[in-house]
């Protein structure tokens, strides 16, 4: 009998150390308690030490630290009919422990499979361009659409980042002969942008001379020193203007009539 009571004993303090374990629980900062009374929900308990029934209430942690989830590849057919696959990146928090636990079953599983039925529907409204270039402002609506479809599931979506862009290669190379034809028409623009602006200041530089013909014979004297050399045995001086329009006045002018002698001259 003495042994027996005395397992009994042990038996009682061991259950009565279990009932102090299970009664007692602490929380971290992060972490809040959501407390049901006989499956009932109670009230949120922590961060801290908290009193918790046994047998009467349970308790759900619930973590409020950021998530950090990856959206697998998903193959998007955009607006202009090119298939890729988008993945991305998604940070969200729980916002409200009572409503994370009780309208939802399973917040991470609902947010991730939200997550990627959105990215679908929302860069199939958009090109292929866009995509590429406007990451920002397709960041931008997909938070906010995420944001509002999971506020009612306690869930606060804190922004969306698009990673990466697969392409395929017959497609890559559309867009590399994109960008090249691209660059050779800006080449062309900028040569005749340059060639125009070369005119206009050749024709400035042809009023000034004309306005002092002196300047004109200063500057052939300018083109002698440039294109002479030391090593050159030819020496190339230009003619001034003023002696072709000599020579061509010159031409121009009539010759005199010749005069035939009469026949009594000629006798």
């Amino acid at each position: 009998m003495i042994i027996d009571f005395m397992y009994f004993q042990i038996l009682m303090v061991v259950l009565l150390v279990m009932l102090f374990a299970s009664t007692f629980r602490i929380l971290r900062e992060y972490e809040r308690g959501v407390i049901f009374l006989l499956g009932r929900f109670h009230k949120i308990k922590g961060p801290g030490l908290i009193l918790v029934i046994p047998f009467v209430q349970q308790i759900v942690r619930v973590d409020l630290r950021i998530i950090t989830m990856d959206i697998p590849s998903q193959d998007i057919i955009s607006k202009d009919n090119v298939t890729v696959k988008v993945n991305a990146v998604l940070y969200f928090k729980v916002a409200d422990p009572q409503k994370a636990i009780i309208n939802i079953e399973n917040y991470l599983e609902a947010t991730s499979q939200l997550a990627q039925t959105t990215m679908r529907s929302v860069l199939g409204q958009h090109e292929l361009d866009d995509i590429l270039s406007a990451r920002d402002t397709l960041n931008a609506d997909l938070q906010r659409i995420l944001d509002q479809s999971t506020d009612n599931w306690g869930i606060k979506v804190t922004a969306v980042e698009i990673k990466h862009v697969d392409l395929d290669e017959s497609m890559i190379r559309a867009i590399a002969r994109q960008a090249e034809a691209e660059r050779s028409r800006r080449a062309k623009v900028i040569h005749a942008t340059g060639e125009l602006e070369a005119s206009q200041q050749l024709l400035e530089a042809a009023r000034m001379l004309g306005k002092q013909p002196e300047a004109i014979q200063l500057r052939y004297l300018q083109t002698l020193t440039e294109i002479t050399n030391d090593n050159s045995k030819i020496i190339v001086f230009p003619l001034p203007l003023e002696f072709g329009k000599m020579f061509q006045s010159i031409t121009e002018q009539p010759l005199p009539p010749t005069e035939t002698p009469s026949p009594n001259e000629i006798t």
